[in-house]
């Protein structure tokens, strides 16, 4: 079940729209939903500067310094996700969490320490903060209103502010990797995969294609670049967005999406907006079941 509302529902309304919607558990590896308890591992947070990437062997050298009440700073090899791997470049600093098990030492939530780009997103994200609660109760943005400003992290660890979209149509959606529900996250994507193919067909060439996740905690750089290489997506004009998490709290405010975690079950609702190339919100679809014929259309006539 999806929600049908044209603008955010009341408190009420919401509460029974959420325990209305499927509960996203996370998936398992290999997309499985986990049945049994994870064999026992140790996590800890860690900072480092890499030192080396092995690509082949999907490993990364850092040079990392102390982790509190587990090690002294040294320089290690960690195995990482080839997305990781491939995403993460020599010289860069990361923060990341360590995770000990029986299996070995690796490296997983890896983020860019990039002095200047965190400055970029953490400001953006204040104004952002600020400019959802001036708006309070009309924080909801309705259809004819302007794209939001933004900064966020793409699947390649680059800042991504709304002003490069400027010019351009956009399609954006909320997207939660982990979400196995094949009438949820699984099918949006499949249909904004629909989009781009269609638009491309059209001749429309000013599009571009955003889903920004609904799980920042979860959803690094690297974990966007494996979903989308896994599906084979065309990421020229595709953005695969994440951030801090109040600012993701804001936009999904602003574009009225409901998702609240309940323990490791995410239950959301989900929604898709084309903007135009002035960076007005034009047509609003609803849950997984909409057209891209729809979209395409309106993209043409844009």
């Amino acid at each position: 079940m999806h929600a049908l509302f044209s603008r955010p529902p009341g408190r009420l309304a919401a509460a029974l729209l959420l325990a209305a919607l499927p509960a996203c558990k996370p998936a398992g590896p290999g997309g499985s939903v986990p049945t049994a308890a994870a064999p026992a591992e140790e996590r800890h947070p860690l900072t480092g500067e890499i030192l080396k990437v092995d690509a082949v062997k999907n490993t990364l050298l850092v040079r990392h310094e102390a982790v509190a009440g587990y090690m002294p700073g040294m320089t290690m090899e960690f195995a990482v996700a080839a997305a990781d791997a491939a995403t993460t470049h020599e010289g860069e600093r990361i923060r990341a969490e360590l995770v000990v098990d029986a299996t070995g030492a690796r490296l997983e939530k890896i983020w860019p320490v990039d002095p200047v780009a965190d400055s970029t997103v953490a400001a953006a994200a204040g104004a952002l903060r600020q400019e959802t609660t001036i708006r309070g109760k009309g924080a909801f943005r309705e259809i004819g209103e302007n794209l939001p400003d933004f900064a966020l992290y793409d699947q390649e660890a680059r800042v991504v502010q709304a002003a490069r979209f400027h010019g351009r149509q956009i399609v954006l959606n909320f997207i939660y990797t982990r979400c196995p529900i094949a009438t949820m996250c699984p099918a949006a994507t499949s249909l904004m995969i629909a989009v781009q193919r269609q638009a491309r067909e059209a001749g429309v060439t000013n599009l571009e294609l955003v889903s920004i996740t609904l799980d920042p905690e979860n959803d690094t750089p690297g974990v966007l670049k494996a979903y989308a290489k896994v599906r084979g997506i065309d990421t020229s004009n595709f953005s695969f967005l994440t951030g801090p998490e109040g600012a993701i709290k804001d936009l999904l405010t602003q574009f009225g999406v409901i998702a609240q975690f309940e323990g490791s079950i995410l239950k959301h609702s989900l929604s898709t907006l084309l903007i135009n190339a002035d960076g007005k919100i034009i047509w609003r679809a609803e849950g997984s079941q909409w057209s891209p014929d729809e979209f395409v259309g309106r993209m043409k006539k844009g």
